[in-house]
């Protein structure tokens, strides 16, 4: 679930590549049929992918889906393409003082 209520599914996607390495990545798909990608997310197997999602804590996840949802400007935040939009402000931060 996102900061705003909404369930996504996370789940991995096979890439088309000839390559036989890390072809699994990793999406997040919104109950509208919205797909978003993380593809800096990656697996050798769908196996592995599936463990790994099963193990990851929800923390971990709403982490992930605000950063995808930033990028496909859908939340305020940075945007891959030309960085933050002038209306946007940062809620929270992932660096840590102590």
């Amino acid at each position: 679930m996102d900061a705003s209520g909404t369930s996504w599914v996370a789940s991995a996607r096979e890439e088309e590549t000839p390559r036989h390495h890390t072809r699994w990545y990793l999406v997040f798909e919104g109950p509208d049929g919205t797909v978003l990608p993380m593809p800096e997310v990656r697996w050798q197997t769908r196996t592995t992918a599936e463990r790994t999602l099963l193990a990851m804590s929800d923390f971990e996840l709403r982490r992930r889906i605000h950063v995808v949802r930033e990028r496909a400007a859908l939340e305020h935040g940075a945007s891959p393409e030309d960085g933050a939009q002038p209306e946007s402000r940062r809620d929270r931060t992932s660096a840590n003082a102590g």
